[in-house]
């Protein structure tokens, strides 16, 4: 079990200020226990103050990558949960197809890691023939990086068979493997702060899933207000498996299972319409 580390308080205001400013990352809007991450890497690397803390991950950039890869738990896989993705391929996914009729379906993976949610999405897409987009976006830089080079460690393709493993990517050695240009192309990464910056809209889908973990819920209900503005009225929000809209119907969404929320209405028009 992960020690609980409770640092003098004085400074760590400014540090959190400094770290927004440096990374677009604002520690404020995390529950409790990314705060203790927090601290708990400031144990491990021997850091007693704010300032030395600031200045290493400033300066040292495998640091800072380090300290963001901490803090954000860029861990992912492709298909990860996969009765979650058969769900949307058998369910969701012809849905809207027939929302969409001749348009492509317009899909975002919000919070995209280093690109297994996307890539993922543009296979299945693919698989199923149909046309589309997808934007995946993020706040970190590095991670997006990653992203756009789209190599794999075997691991991370555990859940794909053999031959979509063929099809779409190329083998680099024992262990590692490159996403084909086929699928690459259909994938526009984009750096987004989901909960500062302005968002595209017109989305049938959009994917956002173990991202708001250790979010407050005021930032969860914001977050998902936002998502449910740039979604197509009978498009659809998935979440992780773990995760769940309180009050769902408040703000536009019906239930539809396996932590997917179809949007109904426009969540201010339901908001307008409760406060009469």
């Amino acid at each position: 079990m992960e020690e609980k580390v409770y640092p003098a308080g004085e400074g760590y205001d400014l540090f959190k200020k400094k770290v927004a400013q440096l990374t677009g990352i604002d520690l404020n809007i995390y529950k409790y226990q990314i705060h203790r991450r927090v601290h708990t890497l400031m144990r491990n690397w021997n850091i007693s103050s704010y300032e030395d803390y600031y200045d290493l991950i400033k300066k040292n950039e495998e640091k800072r990558r380090e300290f963001l890869d901490y803090i954000t738990i860029n861990v992912t896989e492709f298909f990860r949960n996969p009765n979650r993705w058969d769900y949307l391929r058998d369910k969701i996914l012809p849905e809207l197809k027939d929302l969409a009729g001749n348009r492509p379906l317009k899909m975002m993976s919000a919070g995209c890691s280093s690109g297994e949610e996307p890539y993922s999405l543009a296979i299945m897409a693919t698989e199923c023939n149909l046309k589309f987009e997808v934007v995946a976006v993020d706040v970190d830089e590095g991670i997006l990086k990653k992203a756009k080079e789209g190599v794999y460690k075997e691991e991370q393709l555990i859940n794909i068979s053999s031959s979509v493993k063929n099809k779409y990517f190329e083998k680099l050695g024992p262990d590692k493997y490159r996403i084909k240009d086929v699928i690459k192309s259909n994938v526009k990464f984009k750096k987004l702060n989901l909960l500062e910056d302005s968002l595209p809209k017109g989305f049938h889908l959009v994917l956002c899933r173990n991202v708001v973990i250790y979010f407050s819920a005021e930032t969860k209900e914001k977050l998902y207000r936002d998502f449910n503005k740039i979604l197509l009225k009978g498009g659809y929000l998935m979440l992780g498996p773990t995760e769940q809209i309180f009050g769902y119907e408040s703000m536009g969404f019906k239930y539809s299972g396996f932590a997917f929320y179809k949007k109904v209405a426009e969540a201010e028009q339901v908001v307008k319409v409760e406060n009469r």
